[in-house]
């Protein structure tokens, strides 16, 4: 679905120190000149209005989490979100997530999200994939040894050939399920998207893979 323009967006976005507009330049030291504390870093790629991650926020006040999306047009929502529930744990990053190695520095990201992401079904564009073998390799440049990805999804094709990419990229799987609402996992929490699919009956697939670099 194509977004209006909200021209009104980013200036709004400006004005709060919850979105990092120029996150290059705090590569390395986003514990201590961001978050202004040493608890770790968890990162979440494609946060769409953010019901997911304000609610991860507001479980784990003692962590620190960070929201990637590129429209100002869904970011708005997820910074009303984190400013009506007075959340200053997270901060909003509108960025292309293929950058996302230019603003992280080595072991700074504990924990990654990837909640249905595009499934990019050509062959030709499976490299766009952010649970591609690709992307795994930019992970690995910035989370820690024993790093988490929880990646949930719709897609059984995409969550199949996933598995395979994070095998190839020596991470380890820990936990999957292929139907999430129906297994033992007890720590999910509702995307938009997800709420809506599961209406309709469709299942959602989730895995968690471990880095596997301290083994290496």
């Amino acid at each position: 679905m194509r977004l209006r323009k909200k021209w009104w967006a980013r200036p709004e976005m400006e004005q709060s120190e919850l979105v990092i507009t120029e996150p290059e330049k705090y590569k390395g030291v986003w514990q201590q000149q961001v978050f202004n504390n040493s608890n770790e870093i968890h990162l979440e790629l494609g946060c769409g209005r953010g019901k997911f991650i304000c609610e991860k926020a507001a479980q784990n006040r003692d962590i620190n989490y960070i929201a990637i999306d590129l429209k100002d047009e869904v970011l708005i929502y997820v910074l009303r979100k984190l400013e009506e529930n007075e959340l200053t744990n997270v901060r909003i990053v509108p960025l292309n997530i293929a950058k996302v190695e230019d603003i992280f520095d080595k072991n700074e990201i504990s924990k990654i999200y990837i909640n249905f992401c595009n499934p990019w079904p050509k062959e030709r564009h499976k490299k766009r994939r952010l649970t591609h073998t690709r992307f795994l390799e930019r992970y690995k440049k910035f989370i820690t040894d024993d790093a988490q990805i929880w990646f949930k999804t719709d897609d059984q094709g995409l969550f199949n050939e996933s598995l395979e990419y994070f095998n190839d990229s020596g991470f380890s799987i820990n936990y999957k399920t292929y139907d999430l609402h129906n297994s033992d996992f007890k720590y999910n929490i509702l995307t938009e998207y997800e709420s809506k699919f599961t209406a309709l009956g469709m299942n959602i697939m989730f895995l968690i893979a471990q880095n596997g670099s301290k083994h290496n």
